[in-house]
């Protein structure tokens, strides 16, 4: 497989997962980013953890979508992340679910 054909893969993988999100969109409350991955979700509960003198957060989602192009399965009935680094919530706005015009 050639550098071009494997860009080609991404650039169609990519494509498709834009679809996919385009049409789920709607069925989800929040977006969550952490800095790794972006998801979607009905319910989502942040603690900030400290035990170690260091603060992390500690990010539990349900139903949740996840937008990774290698992962065969992106939808989660749980989702719980660890992470030093910032997480950003937002409640999604009925005006968000409309996905744009094809």
């Amino acid at each position: 497989m050639s550098a071009e054909d494997l860009e080609r893969y991404e650039a169609e993988m990519e494509l498709a997962l834009y679809r996919e999100y385009r049409d789920v969109v709607g069925i989800f409350t929040y977006v969550v980013e952490t800095d790794r991955r972006f998801y979607l979700c009905n319910a989502v509960d942040v603690k900030v953890r400290s035990e170690t003198g260091d603060a992390y957060f500690e990010v539990t989602m349900t139903d949740a979508w996840v937008w990774d192009i290698y992962r065969p399965a992106r939808f989660a009935k749980n989702v719980k992340v660890l992470t030093f680094k910032d997480v950003n919530v937002e409640e999604l706005a009925n005006t968000d679910f409309e996905p744009p015009k094809a």
